[in-house]
């Protein structure tokens, strides 16, 4: 349930969501309760994490044949492989789907979550790396959104699960296009970004070629602009002010305010007068355990700016 970032207490924080059509903190309540979906635009975020540690993130279960919806770790366990205790790891019939195409084991919900239409898309960063993926019709906007591209495009639309991932297979043997970015790299050229010509350009160029394999392919592509958020326009913007923030995210306190966000990137005003903006991937707090509180604040730092 979509609601104000809570004034004080102990989480294990999922990292940012896109599910709700706008940027939130999903928050796994210690030690119990509901999943919070705490909006971030515009709040100042104070909080201090908890030791060194990460904690079980829970898992995705099928709420009916065509969506996914997170559930929280019952036992709040630290985390093993991949990010999950073993228990919900055992139970997350979701986590097949990026083998569903390749044989294996199959669960029932997962097939039939699987029928639906997907789609296959590009999507283009500030530093002209393009990665080719796929969402299911219910997740076809927030799948978007949460990547933080510059630039994407919708490039066809697939009857099913199993077939865009072939699609996206080819496309990756083919144009050598990936199909992950590292949060880190975004990071970065979102810190050095100038101009956004270059990354229009690429981004055009990689539309040109996947839409001539698809058809090389006999499917036919069927570009759709994707419309960015307006969340994240002056993280988009060349020119805005901003340094990258001079401490991990992960460790000790840290107070500030959201200004922009651009999938898991944001852009943070420090507490204090006169500063630049912050960049920052809240991302980074997945599998964290924060306490909430206003009295918590960031170290002072003496940066430069990134653009300036």
């Amino acid at each position: 349930m979509d609601q104000a970032l809570p004034a004080s207490g102990t989480y294990v924080c999922h990292g940012i969501t896109w599910a709700s059509g706008e940027p939130r903190l999903l928050l796994a309540p210690v030690p119990g309760g509901p999943l919070v979906y705490a909006g971030v635009m515009g709040v100042r975020l104070g909080y201090r994490v908890s030791g060194t540690g990460r904690w079980c993130t829970g898992r995705y279960r099928f709420a009916d044949r065509v969506r996914v919806e997170a559930v929280a770790c019952p036992d709040r366990a630290p985390a093993e492989a991949g990010g999950q205790c073993a228990a919900c790891a055992g139970q997350d019939e979701f986590r097949f789907a990026h083998q569903f195409h390749s044989g294996g084991h199959v669960p029932y919900a997962l097939a039939a979550y699987m029928v639906q239409p997907h789609w296959l898309y590009l999507a283009t960063f500030a530093d002209g790396t393009t990665k080719v993926g796929t969402a299911a019709n219910p997740r076809k906007r927030s799948r978007l959104d949460e990547q933080g591209a510059l630039v994407a495009t919708y490039l066809a639309q697939s009857p099913d699960g199993r077939a865009v991932r072939f699609l996206e297979d080819a496309l990756t043997r083919r144009l050598a296009l990936t199909q992950t970015v590292r949060s880190a790299a975004k990071l970065t050229a979102l810190a050095e970004l100038r101009d956004l010509a270059p990354a229009r350009t690429a981004h055009q160029q990689h539309l040109d070629h996947a839409s001539e394999a698809l058809s090389d392919m006999n499917i036919p592509a069927v570009p759709e602009l994707w419309n960015p958020p307006s969340e994240g326009d002056l993280l988009r913007t060349p020119g805005t002010g901003r340094v990258l923030y001079p401490h991990d995210p992960r460790e000790g306190e840290h107070g500030l305010t959201v200004l922009s966000c651009l999938g898991s990137q944001v852009l943070a005003s420090p507490d204090g007068d006169g500063e630049l903006p912050y960049l920052l991937n809240l991302g980074a707090l997945k599998g964290r355990r924060i306490t909430l509180g206003a009295q918590f604040s960031s170290p002072p730092a003496a940066v430069q700016s990134a653009l300036f």
